[in-house]
């Protein structure tokens, strides 16, 4: 402790002693800046998502692109967590409710077309399995304009795309709660706007228009909420950004042709 004290008063004196001399110089000392360290969140790999039960009926569709492909307008973290967690519940509750039954023989469309409405496990879970696949698959990049038969559809049914645009806002933006808004080929060919609420579609028995959807709007909060809050407006807007219209147009052919 002594040893510690004596040095202490000789380093002041020093220091004392120094600044005397050199009252009138600066000593410029260079402070180390901290590490920059990365926060951004690892985003996972869609591939890597499976249902639980491998030998289920219902499996997990391969997504044809990355979480943060769609980007600015659908943000990464939204797309991982719609996809890797809401979607994925919904196939495994299904798959779930389906076990030891008939329905585990037949094709999801041909589940939902004779759907027993009573059946909440397989109305909400079939729903939601159907319907997140629907719109997975006919987002994507750099083809946001409908061309060929979908566009001369389009045009004939709504007048212009314009239209077809204004039309389907409205319809989302004017939802309540938790939907989805629909695009569907009517039994007769034509093609139709049209909403549901919950996991509900157009192919189940209680639809306000029954048809064969080719193109679908998620309007659950989940699907937008972590970007854009509350404003549905602009999640709609940006919606037109990332529309696959190759797959809608696959989609539309496939149905005109199953009626013609």
């Amino acid at each position: 402790m002594k040893k510690i004290i004596i040095t202490g008063i000789l380093l002041g004196s020093m220091l004392s002693f120094a600044g005397c001399k050199k009252d009138k110089e600066l000593v410029e000392v260079t402070i180390p800046e901290p590490e920059k360290t990365e926060t951004k969140s690892a985003i996972g790999n869609p591939e890597n998502v499976k249902a639980e039960d491998q030998d289920g009926p219902f499996q997990m569709m391969k997504l044809p692109y990355a979480y943060n492909a769609l980007e600015p307008f659908i943000d990464a973290q939204t797309m991982e967590i719609h996809f890797s967690k809401h979607h994925v519940n919904y196939c495994n509750k299904l798959n779930a409710a389906v076990k030891g039954t008939d329905l585990a023989n037949k094709s999801i469309e041909a589940i939902l077309t004779k759907l027993d409405l009573k059946n909440n496990d397989v109305r909400n879970n079939g729903g939601g399995y159907y319907n997140h696949n629907l719109f997975f698959e006919i987002l994507g990049q750099n083809n946001t304009e409908p061309k060929d038969a979908i566009l001369e559809a389009i045009n004939k049914d709504f007048g212009s795309f314009e239209n077809f645009r204004t039309q389907f806002s409205e319809k989302a933006n004017k939802l309540f709660g938790s939907g989805w808004v629909w695009l569907i080929v009517d039994k007769t060919g034509k093609l139709v706007i049209t909403t549901s609420v919950n996991q509900d579609n157009p192919l189940m028995p209680n639809a306000e228009i029954k048809g064969t959807p080719v193109l679908a709007l998620d309007v659950w909060e989940h699907a937008y909420y972590l970007k854009y809050q509350n404003k549905r407006k602009d999640y709609v807007e940006a919606f037109y950004n990332v529309i696959n219209w190759s797959k809608v147009n696959e989609k539309f052919t496939d149905a005109k042709s199953k009626i013609e």
